[in-house]
Order: C-alpha cells, then structure tokens, then sequence
C-alpha cells in the first residue's frame, strides 16, 4: 500500500475494524517512511454476475433494479424502508450464493416474489401483476385465488 504522503510503500495498521454496513474492513494505517497515518478500505472482489433477461439479452446483475423495483411495489404501503433493503440483500446474497456467472431474471424475480409475499400481500400483488404481465384480469384473479389459498 502506498502512502499518500510520500509514496513510501512500506506501512503498518493500526487499526482495523468493519465498516457500519460490514461489506468492508477500514484499515488505519501508518507510513515507515514518514510516520503519517493514512486510511484504507478493504472489500471482497465480487466476479461480475449477467442477468439472461427473458428476451434472451444479457446484462450485468444491478441490485439497484432490484430495490427500484420493491419501492414502487411498496409505494404507500406501510412497509419500512429497512424491510425493503433487507428484502433485497437477501435477494443480491441468495443470486451470489447459486456461485453462476449467468442468473435468469426469472429466478431473481421469484426471489423478490416470495420475500414481497412474507412481508406485505398488497406489495407483492402489485409486483407480481408487472413481473408476470398479467394480459387480462383473469390471470390477475388466478394469482389472487393463489394468494387467497395459501393462508
């Protein structure tokens, strides 16, 4: 690691602890060189994962689309904002955790369904009616009836 003082690349931590969100380690560090203490961020290389949409096209895997997505199904819904960032780091570990370069958008989309579903009935509805383009409002009723018959 180079200081950023002097460029000397010899340093010692001092240091070490997690980030708040824990997806890192902040390492005090300080310079043999000079002496001055500077700080670094130390985070997992994650290996790039593609979302096959259902078209056939590929793109890179944004947990970004993912929360976008759970906030307009959860728009006026009194769903607590940490209930939806858990919802989706649930979602972004299980995608992580297959250990595929390559996820259907599909599997990703039944993922949210089902958290949507434990956590508010109306949020996932509201999702599932745009994931799985419902054409008329018989197929919506299906997915009611289903809903309707877990409980």
């Amino acid at each position: 690691m180079k200081c950023r003082y002097c460029l000397g690349t010899e340093s010692k931590v001092v240091d070490s602890r997690p980030t708040e969100d824990g997806t890192s380690i902040r390492r005090r560090r300080e310079c043999i060189s000079c002496g001055r203490r500077f700080t670094t961020y130390e985070k997992i290389e994650e290996i790039p994962i593609m979302v096959i949409k259902k078209d056939g096209r590929r793109e890179p895997f944004d947990s970004e689309k993912i929360l976008s997505g759970v906030r307009k199904a959860c728009e006026k819904r009194p769903v607590p904002a940490a209930d939806m960032d858990k919802l989706v780091e649930d979602v972004v570990r299980e995608v992580f955790n297959t250990l595929e370069q390559e996820v259907p958008s599909t599997y990703i989309g039944e993922c949210v369904m089902a958290r949507l579903k434990q956590i508010d009935e109306v949020a996932y509805v509201r999702f599932a009616s745009v994931y799985r383009q419902f054409k008329d409002i018989n197929t919506f009723m299906e997915e009611l009836k289903l809903l309707l018959g877990e409980q």
